[in-house]
């Protein structure tokens, strides 16, 4: 009986819809609400896939991360930055075997 709950509970969840008002309103269901931990005022982003429409917990304004980036002038790859410090990747490999 426990796997029937389980199926039911799950299914659920796979099977939320909500109706686009006139306004182009969505609610977004209360269980994808506590799951994303959205409250009132969180900004969402939609992106289109191949499938259909992915709904993401967003961001406000710039982050912090995008103002710094691409400050840093680097003369190596990122590659040839990582076997620098932990050395080739294929002797890595090799001692661990």
């Amino acid at each position: 009986m426990a796997f029937f709950t389980w199926l039911v509970k799950t299914s659920y969840h796979f099977r939320m819809t909500s109706t686009v008002s006139s306004k182009g309103q969505v609610t977004v269901p209360k269980a994808v609400r506590d799951r994303l931990g959205l409250r009132a005022g969180t900004v969402v982003a939609f992106e289109v896939t191949e499938v259909g429409v992915l709904l993401r917990k967003g961001h406000k304004g710039i982050r912090p991360v995008d103002r710094v980036r691409g400050i840093l002038k680097r003369t190596r790859s990122t590659d040839a930055l990582i076997d620098e410090m932990r050395g080739p990747a294929l002797a890595a490999r090799g001692a661990r075997r």
